[in-house]
């Protein structure tokens, strides 16, 4: 069973770009937590990461035919803005859950609205990098 883990803008800052709000963990240690917390529900985990709005929606189309059972997207400030990323995850049959590493609702009140929420499976948010292990059991599980 395959998972994939995308993540959006500045995310491959982790652990450099305000460690007092995202933590001190990294983007490369994060998806190496990812494929062992796969590995651990017998599930291949795989990662990316883009800055680019297109990338993360060719992605998301793509999952299916890739084989994924199920997405963990954290869309960083995409979750907000977008709407061609929420047309793509309410287009696919892969379920998506949405991780973010801070508490969304705790923040400026911009961030309290997600776009991607009301299209998918589930959403998580505040656990820091536990949340993508949360979304990972739930995929496995699914």
């Amino acid at each position: 069973m395959k998972i994939l883990v995308l993540n959006g803008p500045n995310l491959n800052l982790l652990g450099a770009r305000q460690p007092d709000v995202y933590g001190t963990t990294t983007l490369p240690e994060l998806d190496g937590l990812c494929r062992d917390w796969g590995a651990a529900v017998e599930a291949v985990v795989e990662c990316r990461q883009s800055n680019h709005e297109g990338d993360l929606i060719a992605w998301i189309q793509e999952a299916e035919r890739e084989g994924a059972v199920g997405i963990v997207l954290n869309a960083g400030g995409y979750t907000h803005t977008s709407v061609a990323l929420r047309d793509a995850v309410a287009s696919v049959p892969t379920p998506v859950i949405e991780v973010h590493l801070s508490n969304v609702h705790a923040r400026e009140s911009f961030r309290s609205t997600s776009l991607l929420a009301p299209v998918c499976a589930g959403t998580v948010s505040g656990l820091g990098p536990l949340g993508y292990r949360a979304a990972i059991e739930a995929l496995a599980r699914a």
